[in-house]
């Protein structure tokens, strides 16, 4: 994967009304922080465009050199209602001063609060419960953990393989790397357990085959038994590149689980809480998953996450053998709790569909302009991504997508580094807060740095 510069450019200023540059990017003062970390903590951490964030309002993203940025990156898909939130500083302010700030699997009320909450935008309230965590990875293996126990209980030892996509993203931890589809972020685990398999997912442009017999005819050249696959788990959109189930093939699958007891796992935690234009992306669908892997947009702030899913699957384990010890965390239970306020209160989730109207059509324009450099456009909602190709061969260009990406954030549009499995896609998500001017204006800086950087 290419690297950002951190070589300061020439100053080009900038002053509207949502953005300000007023210095060279990367700011000269800004590079002993970035020499500092370099020396203290792995290269890992590094990889996003050189910015040190100081301060964030809504959509925007201020450094302490006066700089300010329209945000489409909403930390990785974190900050549905925005940056900073007033309401959230309040209710957490009062938790402190509450004095209650760790309980590990002690009860406090708030948790009883956010448990009924997220019950009530379950598929079904009366037949799903709410399992809190920490992180979204954290999510995902517990989903993998269930779906495991519950075909293992129920049907016995042969019913036993996990199906994923391939390309998919579910997280860094080992059963989320697992059911990941990139073989390159495998190679650590050295043998890779075989119970764990990835087929074609169905998007129109990795594959253009978009019916269901892709899935089947994927798992019987496996030569596994469709009675003996515990779970199927998808995230709702996959994450590298915004790219959507076809509806007639997420409700295939859904039949396809009923008719064999598959649990359905739907991995929302990218997409939920209002990013798509409804509460939940699976909602597009017209399907009913049997477990919810949640996290990000649940509090736009702290650390937490979430398992909505049948109760009797919820159920299996006793008291005491399925916690975790940062599991509903008061802190991070009352951020999520004014953060669900908010979500409701100022409709933010119809505001990502009308913004999604505005946002996908003018990137498709975009798109027409260089059709052999941008391959195609996904997205829905606030969320979209962008692949750029080598209009020679065709594959996937993570060099130029870096060089967009840059060209963006010197401009004042910020977003976080391309990802996909080439670096090559150019990932657009602000949060859900943004208004139809600081849209319009973003549009208008992309379309600008691409037709830099491509003429």
């Amino acid at each position: 994967m290419a690297e950002y510069s951190v070589e300061p450019g020439d100053v080009k200023k900038v002053s509207t009304r949502y953005r300000t540059i007023q210095t060279k990017i990367p700011v000269p003062e800004s590079l002993a922080i970035f020499a500092s970390l370099k020396e203290s903590e792995p290269r890992a951490m590094m990889g996003m465009p050189p910015v040190v964030w100081d301060r964030a309002e809504s959509f925007s993203v201020y450094d302490k050199w006066g700089n300010r940025w329209i945000d489409w990156s909403s930390c990785v898909l974190l900050t549905n209602v925005g940056h900073g939130r007033e309401e959230i500083k309040a209710a957490l302010r009062e938790q402190i001063d509450q004095g209650l700030l760790a309980t590990y699997v002690f009860v406090h009320e708030k948790r009883a609060e956010l448990t009924k909450a997220l019950q009530a935008l379950s598929p079904d309230r009366d037949h799903y419960q709410v399992f809190l965590l920490s992180t979204g990875s954290e999510a995902i293996e517990n989903c993998i953990k269930l779906a495991k126990t519950y075909a293992l209980e129920k049907h016995g030892s042969e019913k036993k393989y996990i199906v994923s996509f391939e390309n998919a993203f579910h997280g860094r931890t080992m059963g989320a790397q697992l059911v990941g589809g990139n073989p390159a972020l495998k190679k650590w685990i050295g043998t890779v357990d075989p119970t764990f398999v990835q087929v074609p997912f169905p998007d129109g442009y990795n594959a253009t085959d978009t019916s269901f017999e892709l899935f089947r005819e994927a798992i019987a050249a496996r030569g596994i038994k469709e009675t003996d696959i515990a779970g199927v788990i998808t995230e709702s959109y996959q994450g590298g590149y915004a790219g959507f189930l076809p509806v007639a093939y997420a409700q295939d699958l859904e039949t396809f689980c009923r008719s064999h007891d598959i649990v359905m796992i739907y991995d929302e935690v990218q997409a939920g809480f209002g990013r798509t234009g409804k509460m939940f992306c699976y909602e597009h669908y017209g399907v009913q998953p049997d477990l919810i892997a949640c996290g990000k947009g649940l509090s736009s702030s702290l650390p937490i996450a979430a398992v909505i899913g049948r109760a009797d699957i919820m159920d299996l384990y006793p008291p005491g053998s399925m916690t975790s010890t940062h599991s509903a965390s008061p802190l991070c239970v009352t951020a999520a709790l004014a953060n669900l306020k908010i979500l409701h209160a100022e409709d933010l989730i119809a505001n990502a569909a009308r913004m999604g109207e505005i946002l996908i059509p003018e990137l498709e324009r975009i798109r027409n302009q260089y059709p052999k450099i941008l391959a195609v456009v996904h997205g829905k909602g606030l969320v979209a991504g962008i692949r750029v190709a080598d209009p020679k061969t065709g594959k996937p260009d993570g060099e130029t997508a870096l060089k967009i990406n840059t060209a963006c954030y010197q401009k004042g549009l910020l977003m976080f580094a391309p990802v996909g499995s080439k670096g090559e896609s150019v990932k657009i998500a602000p949060p859900l807060t943004i208004t139809e001017g600081a849209l319009r204006e973003g549009i208008d800086v992309f379309e600008e740095a691409l037709n830099e950087v491509l003429n």
